[in-house]
């Protein structure tokens, strides 16, 4: 066998073989009522979610390990935030899966043989591609979950109009409105809940509504948070400045599907050229040019 072949498997074995060892000298706990009771283990299922839950506890050393500047970690956090991942660990587990996600990658590329006889390539790629792979993924989250608040403000808003026009404060309308939304739009249901979380905690409603805006990072969120402030300010009416401004994001709403509807007749365009247009040239001119083909080749070679 090839000594390099060797070496491949050798180190997949070996980081197998750490991961597996931290994870059970991290999360191997005695079952103590077990214990108590002087009977067997009991059997457990394997549970793929809770396997997740329990390899933080190796991700996380593993994320510590990474030198990272705090404006560098700052940012992260705020990233972290904005997909939705609200915890203190938040950016070690994510350097930890990037630290993985490397090796994974350099054991890929040492399977072929063009990048594994290039040693700057078989160290660069791997840390590229592995640093820029999870980056991607959260930004898609990021990206997912801006969109998710983006189309719940709008309904959430009607909501809003209706409560405080009924008479109920603008506190309890939203807090009404969490609750009301948290199965059909839970990312603006739990952004409405830390909202009042920190008013109920003793932070003036100005300051929560920034970090309301700053915390999502969605300008439609920012208007609205900036309107609630200049409404509280100037002590105009609420519930007319809510009016207004739902009836606003409605039509803000209808234009951007209006906008994506006439995005597609461009965005039809690749799949027609690349994928459609040869299948339907090669079924109408395919026998065509083989009936061509048969009758005037034998006469241009001379042949009978």
């Amino acid at each position: 066998m090839d000594l390099r072949w060797v070496l491949v498997v050798g180190a997949a074995f070996l980081f197998l073989a750490v991961f597996l060892a931290g994870y059970a000298l991290l999360m191997t706990r005695p079952n103590l009522e077990d214990r108590l009771r002087g009977s067997q283990p009991s059997k457990r299922k394997l549970d793929i979610l809770a396997f997740l839950r329990r390899s933080e506890k190796v991700l996380k050393p593993l994320g510590e390990m990474v030198p990272r500047p705090p404006e560098e970690m700052t940012r992260q956090e705020r990233r972290l935030t904005q997909a939705g991942i609200r915890r203190r660990d938040g950016t070690y587990l994510f350097n930890g899966i990037k630290i993985v996600t490397i090796i994974i990658v350099f054991l890929l590329c040492t399977l072929v043989e063009g990048i594994r006889s290039n040693v700057i390539l078989l160290i660069a790629l791997p840390v590229l591609l592995g640093a820029m792979i999870p980056d991607l993924v959260l930004s898609r989250m990021v990206q997912n979950r801006k969109n998710s608040l983006q189309r719940a403000l709008p309904d959430a808003l009607d909501l809003a109009v209706v409560s405080v026009e009924a008479g109920l404060g603008l506190d309890q309308s939203l807090v009404k409105i969490g609750q009301e939304l948290r199965m059909v739009y839970p990312a603006l249901s739990e952004e409405i809940n830390l909202y009042s979380l920190e008013v109920n905690a003793g932070k003036k409603r100005t300051d929560a509504l920034r970090n309301l805006g700053q915390r999502t990072d969605v300008d439609d969120l920012k208007s609205f948070a900036a309107m609630l402030i200049q409404t509280d300010r100037f002590g105009t009416s609420v519930a007319k400045s809510l009016r207004v401004f739902a009836d606003t994001m409605r039509t803000k709403r209808r234009q951007r599907a209006e906008e994506h509807a006439a995005k597609m007749n461009v965005k039809m365009i690749p799949p027609l050229i690349f994928f459609i247009f040869p299948a339907i040239m090669i079924v109408v001119l395919g026998p065509a040019i083989i009936a061509i083909t048969r009758q005037l080749l034998p006469g241009l070679t001379g042949t009978p």
